[in-house]
């Protein structure tokens, strides 16, 4: 079993590193940390970035995004594109597995027609009917307005390291959980991938933005601090999420990695493939 690691959404904000904790000093850096996990079902990808639609059309981003992080749009960057780069065919991605719908999170969709999409229940109704302007914002439908095959699910009857879970995909190697972390969307989860070591890898997609906000010996970029507050549908619930993943961070044995979606660090680290 190989878990790819890929960036499918690569930001590029005013600000620096300075401000953001990653790239130059005038302009920082994002990525969208996306998993291909090559398992026994077919190939998994978990969060999908940007996808050739947005890259053809970037108007369906919306202006204020555009201009707020400053995404490099290009087609070599896909998930589609780099699937085929590692010799897969498109059709070999069976199940997609996000960990919100955000539109750096949802892009790829369009490109993996015949995937199954598995999603909490939760965050698909906030997509569907969003209640507010940040929800409105944040979602765009055109992004899967072609269909999408959705698996819908509600954790219960599972648990992981003290969080409520759901098992997505039952029998299917490697094993993967939903792990709800709500507070960044109605309906975010983390997806938590066991190695063939027997460790974890917990992808925590927006519940946190950089290895500070999770590890107290690492700095906190303020302007992250601020962007997670007000992007936060639950801040309460966030924050209460946020503690639990640090405790965890502190008290977890050296098998589980805890990685978020935007942190370059967390990228540059596991971007070679690994076995197990």
């Amino acid at each position: 079993m190989t878990i790819h690691h890929l960036d499918c959404a690569t930001m590029c904000p005013f600000g620096g590193r300075a401000l953001l904790g990653s790239g130059g000093a005038l302009v920082g850096r994002l990525v969208g940390h996306c998993l291909l996990i090559e398992s026994g079902d077919g190939l998994i990808l978990v969060d999908t970035g940007f996808g050739t639609g947005d890259v053809a059309d970037p108007a369906r981003l919306g202006a204020p995004f555009r201009a707020a992080v400053r995404p490099r749009l290009d087609l070599a960057g896909t998930a589609l594109h780099q699937v085929r780069a590692l010799g897969h065919r498109p059709e070999d991605v069976r199940h997609i597995v996000l960990t919100h719908l955000d539109l750096d999170h949802a892009g790829g969709l369009g490109d993996f027609p015949q995937a199954q999409v598995h999603v909490l229940a939760e965050e698909l109704a906030a997509a569907r009917n969003p209640a507010n302007r940040n929800e409105r914002d944040r979602y765009r439908a055109a992004q899967w307005a072609h269909g999408p095959r959705w698996v819908e699910h509600k954790a219960g009857g599972e648990s992981w390291h003290g969080f409520e879970a759901a098992r997505p995909l039952p029998g299917v190697t490697p094993e993967i959980l939903l792990v709800p972390l709500i507070g960044h969307t109605r309906g975010h989860c983390g997806v938590a991938v066991r190695r063939e070591d027997g460790g974890w890898l917990l992808h925590g997609g927006d519940a946190w933005f950089s290895r500070g906000d999770v590890d107290p010996a690492a700095r906190r970029p303020p302007a992250l601090v601020a962007f997670q507050r007000l992007m936060a549908a639950d801040n309460r619930a966030r924050l209460h999420n946020l503690e639990r993943l640090r405790d965890l961070q502190r008290t977890a044995d050296p098998g589980l990695d805890l990685i978020c979606a935007h942190d370059p660090a967390d990228l540059a680290r596991l971007a070679a493939p690994r076995s197990g």
